[in-house]
């Protein structure tokens, strides 16, 4: 029998990020998600509904979470279920709560989209944990001319 536990989420930051470290030195990044749905009800008005989800990241994506993202910010997890259980110290009652302990995370916000805010200089779409490298463009010191265009090719080109 196969099993899977994989969730995916889109959403934005209840919360800004709240980094704990462990004795051992791990990073631990707890955060809220909201997600909303829209749908018609049975009279065909639209309606939203939100959930508000717990995530919790580890490590290095924890670390980068906190840096990077704040209260608002849209963000897509992609995770696992976890369900904790405890008992309330006050009233001995058992207790439980589904989070989702993040794999991965891509920050959503676009440089165009207002500025300075959170998520800025992120690109949209791109996995923001990965990392990146950035060369820089060759010295023109030396470059040789570009060749001119044989006559008779048209080079504004629609691609």
């Amino acid at each position: 029998m196969a099993y899977l536990n994989k969730v995916f989420l889109i959403g934005n930051l209840t919360r800004d990020p709240e980094l704990r470290v462990t004795p051992k030195g791990t990073a631990i990044c707890q955060f809220g998600l909201a997600v909303n749905r829209q749908f018609k009800d049975e009279s065909g008005a639209t309606r939203d509904e939100t959930t508000f989800i717990d995530i919790e990241a580890w490590g290095k994506q924890g670390e980068l979470v906190a840096k990077y993202l704040t209260k608002g910010s849209p963000a897509m997890v992609e995770g696992r279920l976890k369900l904790d259980q405890w008992e309330d110290k006050a009233t001995q009652q058992k207790r439980s709560k589904l989070k989702v302990v993040l794999d991965n995370v891509q920050f959503l916000s676009s440089r165009g989209a207002g500025g300075g805010g959170p998520g800025a200089g992120a690109e949209e779409g791109v996995d923001q944990t990965a990392p990146v490298e950035r060369h820089s463009p060759p010295a023109r010191g030396n470059a040789k001319p570009a060749a001119p265009a044989p006559e008779g090719i048209d080079e504004d080109v629609p691609f």
